[in-house]
């Protein structure tokens, strides 16, 4: 196309938008050759690929060893300095739900990440559900470890700060790190980001929510000093449904009873402790505020009440429950855990109906079995509802129908609010992002377009690569 339909798109209060604002040329981000290189006049390109994907958590890092493996040119942006997304960078445990009465339902590469991962000392599996207790150390380093060895380029400490559109084609993406504003150029481009960060700037529909309510965010954190031989820890930190409910009714019930008796108690969830694989450590998830992770105040100011919330939360565990006398805050989550943002209106939408009732679509790609599991965003309450059987995700669920070269996985797929509240963990995060992986390297091969792939030729890669679908 020519420059006169090309538009970039930034986030607002970029640097340097004010000299763009005064120098509209620079609007095109144009190229120009000097000694046959390509010099651009706004963000230098940092890279030319097949396939780019933003975005280093569960869905991200797999869909970009997948699309590597099947040859395609990758890169993978990210905007802290290591990989692994919730898991890692929230603290979010056990990585769930991959199997069914010991039967896997999601396979392939995700699968072999876990092997890869236990095979380290960093994973230990619950069955009969396959929940994964992991290291959130090992986790970081093992997902580093397959990514690079399957080829891909890494840009760590990389924020998506903009892209550039040619119609509805993405043809480039601004990142910003400490080289300054940079651009990748890419074929297909995968949004991972969880809040579809790059769907948005790209002004993709998104599903509408007219009640303006979100599950709420959770902020996580290590707990040492805790008695995890204790009979209430050994019943409660393992969440493969033997021994009960993973949410810990015991220190639940002591906190509503404190509660209504007048004390000052947040609004908590679970409370859920989960196995970190070292003996006197557990990983918490008990907090719980209303909160838009994109929108950079709202989400600002809920931290700040969460970390007050975690101290609080210590506190009250240490005064009235001898199993955690001794415990201290060994760590908090480099940010609180995101339950649902945006999400895109793809070609279909995965509704509860369809989620529940297991229907199997002509482009199945994945599948799910984590109950259906809404958190009030206010109070105490949950939702769950257990799925009879494995549910499906289609493909048309991971794109957008008027948008040739952008796939979504994980978080933000196409979704209702009632699906994505299963959908949004994070196994089913990782069989999402194995298709979109596969789908971006056969849009290469089948001229480019990602809405008009071969699905059936898609459906027999990822049954190729271990989805069990």
């Amino acid at each position: 196309m020519g420059d006169i339909s090309r538009r970039l798109f930034l986030k607002k209060g970029v640097a340097g938008l004010a000299a763009i604002a005064v120098a509209p040329e620079l609007l095109s981000c144009s190229t120009q050759e000097q000694d046959g290189v390509k010099v651009r006049s706004f963000a230098p390109l940092a890279g030319s690929y097949d396939t780019v994907v933003v975005g280093g958590g569960p869905a991200g890092f797999i869909a970009a060893i997948t699309a590597a493996r099947q040859g395609a040119r990758t890169a993978l942006v990210e905007r802290y300095g290591f990989l692994g997304g919730m898991a890692t960078i929230g603290y979010v445990a056990p990585i769930s739900v991959f199997a069914k009465d010991n039967n896997l339902v999601i396979g392939g590469i995700p699968w072999e990440f876990v092997k890869r991962l236990e095979s380290m000392g960093g994973a230990f599996v619950e069955w009969p559900k396959a929940n994964i207790d992991f290291d959130v150390e090992l986790y970081k380093l093992c997902c580093q470890r397959m990514v690079l060895e399957a080829g891909v380029d890494l840009y760590m400490h990389s924020s998506l700060v903009g892209c550039e559109m040619e119609g509805k084609r993405i043809s480039s993406i601004i990142i910003d790190n400490k080289n300054g504003l940079e651009s990748l150029e890419a074929a297909t481009f995968i949004d991972c980001t969880g809040d579809g960060d790059l769907a948005n700037m790209a002004e993709v529909p998104m599903q509408p929510n007219p009640d303006n309510e979100l599950q709420p965010s959770s902020f996580c954190f290590i707990l040492s000093g805790v008695d995890t031989d204790s009979e209430l820890l050994n019943k409660c930190m393992y969440h493969n449904g033997i021994n009960g409910p993973s949410q810990c009714r015991p220190v639940r019930e002591k906190l509503l009873a404190l509660k209504e008796a007048g004390a000052d108690i947040p609004d908590f969830g679970g409370p859920w402790f989960n196995n970190v694989l070292h003996k006197g450590s557990v990983a918490v998830n008990i907090t719980r505020r209303a909160s838009d992770s994109t929108d950079n105040r709202n989400f600002s100011s809920t931290e700040c009440k969460l970390r007050e919330d975690i101290f609080r939360f210590t506190e009250l565990l240490r005064e009235n429950f001898p199993e955690f006398r001794d415990c201290y805050v060994a760590s908090t989550a480099p940010q609180a855990g995101i339950r649902e943002s945006r999400r895109i209106l793809g070609v279909h939408t995965v509704t509860a109906e369809e989620y529940v009732s297991g229907i199997r679509y002509e482009d199945s790609i994945s599948r799910g079995i984590h109950p259906i599991d809404m958190h009030a965003s206010k109070g105490t309450k949950q939702l769950r509802v257990d799925l009879e059987q494995p549910a499906y995700v289609p493909y048309r669920a991971l794109i957008a129908p008027d948008y040739p070269n952008l796939l979504v996985a994980g978080r933000c797929i196409s979704a209702d609010r009632q699906a994505l509240a299963s959908l949004r963990v994070m196994a089913s995060c990782m069989g999402t992002g194995q298709a979109a992986g596969a789908a971006a390297a056969q849009s290469l091969k089948e001229g480019g377009d990602v809405r008009s792939i071969d699905t059936a030729r898609l459906v027999d890669t990822v049954r190729g690569l271990g989805a069990i679908i």
